[in-house]
């Protein structure tokens, strides 16, 4: 869970890239203080990287003053191509009696060190870009609902953000899920 001072510097250019080109996604905030955060928290980097490796394209989002804390948000136009065909958790794969997916969002989420979106955050994230236009992204489902079988996701339709249900164990290869990571 650490990367190579090549991967490091690498990931660092491809990130203040793409900070410098998307400033409308968090104004007021300056890369070289995101950077010394980032430089820090070696974790935190490494969870980076997955969600880079994976197809979400990082970015922050916001600066939490009380905790001074940068968010990074998966910025990517459409739900992250390295996270797809999964179904919500552990117990929704095990349920499965064939054609079981590979993975679930919750395993996966947790393994790369990050949080999944809450319906809440998604809908911010909206706010900055037009995102999920072409596939769908699952996000944190209340406990009542996943009790009963089922798991929420997002998408945007019609200039209009949706939110919709399906069972925990459905999987589908235009389904993803967006993370979020805190420094």
């Amino acid at each position: 869970m650490e990367l190579s001072l090549e991967q490091r510097e690498e990931l660092l250019g491809v990130l203040e890239a793409r900070f410098e080109k998307n400033m409308n996604r968090h104004i007021g905030l300056e890369w070289a203080k995101v950077q010394a955060k980032l430089e820090a928290n070696p974790d935190k980097l490494w969870s980076l990287n997955e969600m880079e490796r994976t197809g979400g394209e990082p970015d922050v989002v916001g600066h939490g003053e009380q905790n001074d804390e940068y968010i990074f948000y998966d910025c990517s136009a459409e739900s992250p191509k390295g996270r797809r065909s999964i179904c919500y958790d552990r117990e929704a794969l095990e349920s499965r009696k064939q054609h079981k997916p590979e993975n679930t969002v919750i395993d996966m989420a947790t393994a790369m060190g990050i949080e999944l979106l809450t319906e809440e955050q998604y809908r911010a994230l909206q706010e900055l870009g037009d995102f999920d236009k072409k596939t769908s992204s699952w996000v944190q489902t209340p406990s009542d609902i996943r009790k009963l079988g089922g798991a929420i996701f997002c998408d945007r339709r019609y200039d209009t953000v949706f939110v919709y249900h399906n069972g925990a164990d459905s999987y589908y290869g235009a389904r993803g899920f967006r993370g979020l990571l805190k420094v």
